[in-house]
């Protein structure tokens, strides 16, 4: 699935909302779904961004995208609902969500960790998810078939030191999704996590500044996987952790 090859129509007639949509892994995917058929639903917290894919999309004559301007640090419960209502009307299902967006916050010592930061970070890693998948369950049960796929991380599946807000707030995303997939096991819904690995990103670039950025991939270079999950190639996969970059 690493060297997955879609074909030009492996999306055609998908729904399919990424978070985190305005640059990075989120717009690489969210051009490559549009590429590959689909309609795709951007959601992030900058308008600017977001019309800058849209545009990008429209551009190459693929599917004309939606845009969902919603910072997840302050949306609600009724957010989500008000949004799930609005994709069931518009739309009728949804076949996909990509839960890309995620906050850092500090790399620091566990005993330093301040509270409104580690807050911050699991109400967008963590509660914000939640609360999303939750509402969009119903529109992603009226598709032939469902893919939810969440952001992992190597440290979301083994501690690190001075990692810990970011590392505790993936743990738990596994947890989400491994719950989700054994409820939904044996039904055309499946949920599984993707650890992309370094990747070239903004937020790699704040955790590691002085890293040479050239020997990184780059999102454009870890699709495949992406477009594997979200393809009905991979309707018997559910409640796994993919690593787009394995060690050799």
């Amino acid at each position: 699935m690493l060297n997955f090859s879609a074909s030009l129509n492996a999306l055609q007639n998908k729904t399919i909302l990424i978070t985190g949509a305005g640059a990075g892994i989120g717009k690489a995917a969210a051009i490559n779904f549009a590429k590959h058929g689909a309609t795709v639903i951007l959601l992030g917290r900058t308008v600017k961004k977001l019309e800058t894919v849209y545009d990008e999309i429209i551009e190459a004559g693929y599917p004309e995208p939606a845009i969902v301007p919603l910072d997840m640090k302050g949306a609600t419960k009724k957010h989500y609902q008000d949004m799930a209502n609005t994709i069931i009307s518009q739309f009728g299902k949804l076949d996909g969500v990509l839960q890309n967006a995620s906050l850092l916050g500090h790399l620091e010592p566990f005993k330093q960790i301040e509270e409104d930061i580690f807050n911050e970070v699991m109400q967008v890693n963590l509660n914000s998810q939640f609360l999303m998948t939750q509402a969009l369950l119903e529109a992603l049960e009226l598709a032939p078939q469902a893919s939810v796929v969440f952001t992992s991380s190597s440290v979301g599946s083994q501690g690190r030191a001075y990692w810990g807000t970011y590392s505790i707030s993936k743990f738990a995303t596994e947890g989400m999704m491994q719950v989700l997939a054994d409820e939904y096991a044996g039904t055309k819904l499946r949920f599984n996590c993707i650890n992309p690995g370094a990747t070239r990103t903004s937020m790699r670039a704040k955790a590691f500044p002085g890293e040479e950025t050239s020997t990184l991939k780059t999102p454009e270079d870890i699709m495949p996987l992406y477009l594997y999950l979200m393809a009905d190639d991979s309707k018997e996969e559910n409640g796994k952790t993919f690593v787009a970059q394995p060690k050799s």
